[in-house]
């Protein structure tokens, strides 16, 4: 089998880098090249909302070489992706046209969820730790430069993942503008820090065994190698006794000592502290006995993304089911999580699978039909009455890790025109077809009972038919079946029709 080489590029949030993969069928992934380049992105845009132009100039030369680079190994594809400081800079689009055209690179800006997402497969290319890791209760704290992502495991299902506080670079910027020593300072990062994490506590911990944290970015990796020069077994993890040991040895030096102490520049050193003092507060608030740093970064999530994508490798962690897992835990949230959703999604995916040959939709709207069938009374927790746009506004308002901004909107859209009258000119194709399959499903279980819980369905000329051994009256169901039948037809050109198959 062939090996494919391809380049991940980062532009973060306070340095550019890319990574030269070889992606084999047989061996995996494996790092070959690995470039950074230091740059204050995120400085100009949490100050100022936009960046300049002699950090956009900057931004290409750097670019300029990596697309040199690219050439020199060959790469057959390349994945260039930008995070929250380009993602919340107001010229942002002027930017990806100037480094287009001057470096022939195009990035994507992707959401938080997607990053985080892609983080998180990162963590899950080292299969054997993760798994193991995440049977337990288990916290994975991505503390970025622009903000810090915190995600819940309990059993092996992800319960949430929210982004809790500011990232690094914020805070250190927030701490520039007061007057205060460094005692002052770092009691204010914790007050910062403290807000959040109580509200995160009460909403999402309660009474949760966290017994791992994985610590993911630079500072931590370079925490837990500090302390493996104090004594820790492994360069990749510490119990909490020595993370404090370490923590209380940097609170104490100078940002010169640290510099010195930790090995690393001063760019970095100024990050280390209030970096430090997330990690410090969110395992003080877990109670997690042992980190774990899997040393991965951005790049190596967009390698494995697209190395997953192209069904060259293939991972024993179920990653779709933790997009739903993250739904259904919104949908108990909103009181929406119980046996009629469960029905209606499973009758929605066997719809989807029927009509297959007819509605032409990709693989991946099957899962944003079943997130959209899990959540769509979520409004219901606000109003009973045209709650169509109260669930929009929840789901908009809401990261579901994994998701597009642009597939966040269609699951928003597809609910909102589930309750709502259809409006022919604010939605597209695709999302008239979801919509259709939703509103058929939650049909079937019109009456709340599950009665056609275990029917078949497939499509026999112009009919799609919904066959049930069920021996009870199913008068209702068949009348709201009849009352969608119109919209269905209309968007695939095909009429519903439940047949219930009587015993002799």
């Amino acid at each position: 089998m062939a090996n494919h080489l391809f380049a991940a590029i980062d532009v973060g949030s306070f340095e550019l880098e890319m990574g030269i993969y070889e992606i084999s069928p047989k061996n995996g992934i494996r790092q070959i090249d690995h470039l950074r380049h230091v740059i204050a992105l995120g400085r100009d845009t949490y100050h100022t909302g936009k960046i300049s132009y002699r950090l956009v100039d900057e931004m290409c030369r750097v670019l300029g070489d990596f697309s040199k680079v690219m050439k020199g190994y060959k790469v057959e594809d390349y994945w260039a992706c930008a995070t929250s400081a380009m993602r919340e800079a107001v010229n942002n689009q002027i930017i990806l046209d100037q480094i287009e055209v001057r470096t022939g690179i195009k990035v994507q800006i992707i959401s938080n969820s997607e990053q985080r997402f892609l983080s998180y497969k990162a963590i899950a290319m080292k299969a054997a730790e993760f798994e193991k890791i995440i049977q337990k209760g288990t916290a994975i704290a991505d503390v970025g430069f622009g903000s810090t992502q915190l995600s819940l495991f309990d059993k092996d299902s992800l319960v949430t993942t929210q982004n809790i506080v500011p990232g690094v670079l914020k805070i250190r910027d927030t701490l520039s503008m007061i007057q205060a020593n460094r005692i002052q300072e770092n009691s204010i990062v914790e007050e910062i820090i403290d807000h959040e994490l109580i509200k995160f506590k009460k909403l999402y911990l309660r009474d949760r065994d966290i017994k791992h944290l994985i610590g993911v970015g630079d500072t931590i990796t370079i925490l837990v190698r500090k302390a493996a020069e104090s004594g820790a077994s492994t360069t990749d993890r510490m119990t909490r006794e020595q993370f404090n040991r370490v923590y209380d040895q940097l609170m104490s030096l100078s940002a010169a000592q640290i510099e010195e102490a930790f090995g690393i520049n001063e760019s970095f050193a100024s990050i280390l502290v209030p970096s430090a003092i997330i990690y410090n507060r969110i395992l003080q608030m877990t109670g997690a006995e042992m980190v774990w740093t899997p040393g991965t970064r951005l790049c190596d999530g967009v390698v494995t993304e697209y190395a997953q994508n192209n069904r060259w490798l293939k991972f024993t962690h179920d990653f779709e089911e933790d997009m739903l897992a993250a739904a259904r835990n919104m949908a108990k949230r909103y009181r929406c999580g119980n046996a009629h959703v469960l029905c209606v999604e499973n009758m929605a995916a066997r719809m989807f699978d029927a009509m297959k040959k007819y509605h032409g939709l990709a693989q991946r709207d099957r899962i944003l039909l079943r997130i959209a069938a899990i959540l769509y009374g979520c409004g219901k927790y606000v109003t009973m009455r045209e709650f169509g746009e109260c669930s929009y506004n929840i789901i908009m308002s809401t990261e579901i890790i994994g998701l597009s901004q642009s597939e966040r909107e269609l699951v928003a859209n597809v609910v909102r025109h589930y309750a709502d009258e259809y409006e022919y000119d604010e939605a597209d194709i695709r999302t008239a077809k979801l919509t259709a399959m939703l509103r058929l499903a939650v049909a079937l279980d019109t009456s709340y009972h599950q009665k056609l819980e275990g029917c078949r369905m497939g499509v026999r000329g112009d009919n799609l038919i919904i066959s049930t051994e069920y021996q009870g009256d199913l008068s209702l169901e068949i009348l709201s079946v009849n009352t969608n039948a119109g919209f269905f037809e209309e968007i695939f050109g095909i009429q519903p029709v439940v047949k219930q198959k009587r015993r002799v």
